[in-house]
């Protein structure tokens, strides 16, 4: 098996020289989500499940993800990065299988929570290995790729399914999801093995999960909690532009346009806030991609049809897009390198919570106000963010190698 060196200098090492096998996998990946996140509420469906119900299984990914988190950070620290890779791939493997294959509504919806656990796992794992393999002067640019490729693989995914769907029906994509994930577990195994220039590991037991709380306590009620709001602002975006259009009431075409052109946008910029984060600093990317977002979401409510929702839309889009990678970051920054897959594991759940808050949030807004109020509090939470981290970040001091 081929080795990577990691080195404190950015001159002697080329993203290049791991792309295929250390992104590839994240596309892949990608794929497979993107091809059956739209088709679960309607699998949902067919097997008799109300509305409510169907939302309630979609909701188990994340729910997957979120509960799996601590648990991945500590198969990664057991069995490596590599291997903790090639497992999540086996496991949404059999996920999808289950969700083909499931006789009931029960059986589908374990299916589709096991697939929140396997990314769990899979994101973890990756996240681990690119901080360890790429040098710190070229961190951002790796992370913000690794995010980029992911959304890639997102939006290409449900093109792929549809096309499958159209010659077997719906069951067809779980099978590009199938056929994608075991690609990205194949190309995992391929990994080259990391051979870190900073020496030997660290010598000793690792540190609980208990220990890296009490150490790193500051650090998680400051940054951390900036880091929860840009999750939560991130997740809300994603149901705010359908919700918003149907208040309009443009045509289902119409929404999917703006939706569509909104997220094109977001794929575009990904490397370009990489290379500004490395070479300026992660504010300069953390406080404008909040702050667009915030601003954008805040302007929502007061547009009045597709041109003005598509101009919101596509600034919410341009904030997130120049804001790829900057969680997984700031947690490769801040980790340690002894307990690092464990720390990660920690900062994954504090993602993961703003992540599953922000929908929930905008839910309770809504239903108690109203949905212009719901759009222009995650506007705030946004500007929130954008103060959080600009203030929180140049105080906390990054771990040095």
């Amino acid at each position: 098996m081929d080795r990577v060196s990691k080195s404190g200098k950015s001159g002697d090492f080329s993203l290049w020289s791991i792309a295929v096998p250390a992104f590839g996998p994240s596309l892949l990946f990608g794929i497979g989500e993107g091809a059956i996140l739209p088709v679960i509420p309607l699998s949902a469906r067919d097997m008799g499940s109300s509305l409510a119900g169907a939302a309630l299984v979609v909701a188990l990914i994340g729910v997957g993800s979120l509960v799996s988190n601590i648990p991945a950070s500590l198969i990664t620290a057991k069995y490596g990065e590599r291997r903790g890779m090639v497992g999540a791939a086996v496991l949404s493997l059999v996920a999808m299988l289950s969700c083909v294959f499931a006789g009931n509504l029960w059986m589908f919806a374990a299916g589709v929570f096991l697939i929140g656990a396997a990314s769990a796992v899979f994101n973890l794992a990756r996240q681990s290995y690119l901080t360890e393999a790429v040098p710190p002067l070229m961190r951002a640019r790796a992370m913000s790729t690794l995010g980029g490729v992911g959304r890639i693989g997102l939006f290409a995914g449900p093109f792929i399914g549809a096309l499958v769907i159209h010659l077997v029906g719906l069951s067809g994509a779980y099978w590009v999801a199938a056929i994608a994930v075991t690609a990205a577990g194949v190309l995992a195994w391929w990994l080259p093995d990391l051979v870190s220039a900073d020496g030997a590991a660290p010598v000793g037991p690792r540190p609980t999960i208990a220990a890296l709380l009490a150490t790193h306590r500051k650090l998680f009620l400051t940054v951390g909690i900036g880091v929860l709001l840009v999750s939560a602002v991130r997740s809300s975006r994603q149901v705010v532009v359908p919700l918003w259009a149907d208040n309009l009431g443009l045509s289902p075409a119409a929404t999917s346009i703006i939706y569509g052109l909104s997220g094109a946008i977001d794929m575009l910029v990904f490397y370009p806030a990489g290379k500004v984060m490395d070479r300026k600093g992660r504010t300069w990317v953390a406080v404008p991609s909040m702050a667009l977002m915030g601003v954008a979401l805040l302007l929502m409510p007061l547009t009045t049809g597709a041109v003005t929702l598509l101009l919101a839309a596509l600034l919410v889009g341009f904030g997130n897009g120049i804001g790829s990678g900057l969680v997984m970051t700031l947690g490769a920054d801040y980790s340690p390198r002894n307990g690092r897959a464990e720390f990660l594991g920690i900062w994954r759940f504090l993602a993961d919570t703003g992540g599953s808050s922000g929908p929930a949030i905008l839910a309770g807004l809504t239903a108690a106000v109203t949905l212009s109020f719901g759009i222009a509090a995650t506007g705030a939470l946004g500007l929130a963010a954008a103060a959080t981290l600009g203030y929180w970040i140049p105080r906390t001091k990054p771990v040095q190698r």
